[in-house]
């Protein structure tokens, strides 16, 4: 199923506490290009999220957001700095004893000096939580290709419309081109007794002109290949594959043998035919941009 470069798609869930919202854009590019943007603190995520694009996408510019907020606030730890508070209760314990002072060290003291009680965000366990995110990234991913292959459709159906005019076109051109040497012997004889009026007509030298004046002007090869590139163009759009990279280059084949269709022929008729073929193949060669 062809799919097309452009697409939106968005994932969201809370898991482990984290709301998790990934949006999945891109847009139409050579090569895949495939920009994150996190938060700092779950940047360790980054590769593993390129990797799951890469997975699904072939080509072009790729962006994803990530947002996460923590919906059960942010986990603490605390914990005695063991150094610090020995070193507050030496110190409170040698003032009483020297001044003889009233022994009132408590916890409640203790835990309001500077440093006693330290407080630390629990470690967070990476690897999980870049799951949580990959997670999330493939509902966005789903929609995101959902969308493409919708897309993808509607290229392929105009690209398949153009296609068909191009053979009906080609179809034309074959059945003219005999015409035209026919239409030249005709036109030949008739100069020639207009020059040669009291001469007998050589049939034999108008047969070698008319041969190759046929020769001159043979579009055969040219029709036959333009006909098997219009069936490996079908049978790409049904591959299932990403193809445009391909058709990129089969396209630059259509116009190959088009030109040089044109080239060769003299005749107005044909030369219409031409014209007709190449603005086809033009518009192809547009929707082929948008193709993965």
């Amino acid at each position: 199923m062809v799919k097309s470069m452009t697409g939106y798609g968005r994932g969201e869930a809370v898991l482990n506490g984290r709301s998790i919202t990934v949006e999945v854009r891109s847009v139409n590019n050579r090569y895949l290009d495939c920009s994150v943007k996190l938060p700092r603190l779950y940047i360790f995520a980054e590769d593993a999220i390129k990797s799951r694009v890469q997975n699904s996408i072939s080509r072009g510019k790729v962006d994803v957001f990530v947002t996460l907020d923590n919906t059960q606030g942010e986990q603490v730890v605390i914990s005695v700095n063991q150094p610090v508070a020995d070193s507050y209760f030496n110190a409170l314990t040698a003032l009483r004893d020297q001044y003889a002072l009233k022994d009132d060290i408590s916890v409640s003291l203790l835990s309001r000096f500077q440093d006693v009680l330290l407080v630390e965000k629990s470690q967070e366990d990476v690897e999980a939580v870049a799951q949580d995110i990959c997670s999330v990234l493939d509902m966005a991913l789903q929609d995101f290709t959902a969308m493409r292959q919708r897309e993808g459709e509607k290229l392929a159906e105009d690209i398949r419309s153009r296609s068909c005019t191009i053979s009906g076109l080609l179809a034309r051109v074959e059945e003219r081109s005999p015409k035209t040497v026919s239409e030249y012997r005709t036109k030949l004889e008739s100069r020639m007794k207009e020059v040669l009026s009291n001469t007998q007509l050589d049939e034999s030298r108008i047969l070698t002109e008319a041969a190759i004046f046929a020769d001159k002007i043979a579009v055969d090869e040219e029709t036959v290949r333009l006909h098997s590139h219009l069936s490996q163009l079908e049978e790409m759009l049904a591959s299932g594959v990403p193809v445009g990279r391909k058709l990129d280059f089969l396209i630059q084949e259509f116009n190959r043998e088009a030109n040089t269709i044109g080239s060769k022929c003299s005749d107005l008729e044909i030369s219409r035919y031409v014209v007709d073929i190449k603005a086809e193949i033009e518009k192809i060669r547009e929707q082929v941009q948008n193709v993965e």
